[in-house]
């Protein structure tokens, strides 16, 4: 032992621009993690929507497009508790949206995505592979599996979205901190969403953590260019986490009406929902989020088991020409949203990053 300080995830990771791309599922694609990383900050993809052997199949192309680090992020939510009558309930009230685009929804429910948590066959593989950096939403595994992940030299971040879930994240043993404020686009990362939510902004909880924890701090939510990484980098955070700018870079895998509304005027008009997936998760405004006015008590069923019908209204929608019930994820800096390749992007907000923090 030297008595120097621990690298931050930035100098472990050898990254020349404090950026992380977000791991955003069902959008973030090989290509364009792999574009993030190699332009000098950190890529991304998700695998917790996706099967081992799809996953699988992803780090493998990931890596095969890069010698750079890159994250794989996973899902730890609590295991969904069917519930045959609420989940009957909310199909009959999905049920004349269906109508409106002549199909019916599902005869019945179920859990589509499976808790990393649980998932044995998906540690074996990542710790086969052991990819340089994996993340946790929505809470931390099994101790034995941050402690496999740990023997291989992988850089553990986990997500929280209050000081109590940054403290479970440190005494976890992980290696940084993702503080994600309440203007993110996406999934609340939260442990418990039924929980109560502060909904505390990325300013606030991003400094209360730096402040309090002994972690390295990364900054998320509503950052859209390089001003927005030099105010993270102020308040200190080490990095900053960008999703939703990433959304409109040709490698990902956003369809046209999410590129076409991202572009328009529901930018300006995000919402926090539940009714898409059945956990709270800012979305633009669009036909799914407006329809929270006529819900009333009704309440949707478990994540991930709602997500199988709003997937489903999706599908049959997409095929009559309307893309207003698809997962729109953003956050509220979605209006400054930029059109252009990832490589660009990356070199963009470095730019702006060195314009606002001038090396002396």
């Amino acid at each position: 032992m030297d008595g120097s300080p621990p690298q931050s995830p930035i100098q472990r990771l050898g990254l020349a621009v404090p950026l992380i791309q977000a791991p955003m599922a069902g959008l973030s694609t090989p290509e364009l993690a792999a574009a993030v990383s190699n332009r000098g900050a950190l890529g991304s993809i998700a695998v917790g929507a996706s099967t081992v052997r799809e996953a699988h199949a992803m780090i493998r192309d990931l890596h095969s497009r890069t010698d750079r680090p890159f994250n794989v992020n996973l899902f730890v939510h609590e295991s969904a508790i069917a519930d045959a009558e609420r989940e009957a309930a909310w199909l009959e009230w999905l049920a004349p949206v269906f109508g409106e685009y002549g199909s019916e929804p599902p005869a019945k429910l179920r859990p589509i995505y499976k808790s990393f948590a649980e998932d044995r066959e998906m540690l074996s593989m990542l710790l086969e592979l052991a990819p340089p950096v994996v993340s946790f939403h929505f809470g931390l595994p099994p101790a034995e599996a941050i402690a496999a992940f740990r023997e291989r030299g992988t850089l553990l971040l986990a997500t929280a979205t209050s000081p109590e879930e940054a403290r479970a994240i440190e005494a976890g043993g992980l290696d940084a901190i993702v503080a994600q404020g309440f203007e993110a686009g996406g999934h609340r990362g939260m442990f418990d969403p039924a929980a109560p939510d502060d909904e505390l902004g990325t300013l606030a909880l991003t400094r209360q953590l730096v402040s309090e924890s002994t972690l390295p701090v990364i900054a998320a939510g509503g950052i859209m260019d390089g001003s927005g990484i030099a105010a993270a980098l102020d308040l200190g955070a080490v990095a900053a986490q960008l999703g939703t700018a990433f959304v409109p870079c040709p490698e990902s895998a956003a369809d046209q009406g999410y590129r076409a509304a991202l572009a328009g005027p529901a930018s300006r008009h995000t919402t926090m929902t539940s009714l898409i997936s059945g956990r709270p998760a800012r979305c633009l405004a669009n036909r799914f989020t407006a329809l929270e006015s006529k819900r009333g008590a009704l309440r949707p069923p478990d994540y991930p088991i709602a997500y199988d019908a709003g997937k489903a209204l999706n599908a049959v929608a997409k095929m009559r020409g309307e893309y207003g019930f698809g997962a729109q994820w953003a956050g509220q800096g979605a209006p400054l949203a930029r059109a252009m390749p990832a490589a660009d992007l990356v070199d963009l907000l470095a730019r702006e990053l060195r314009d606002c923090r001038p090396v002396s």
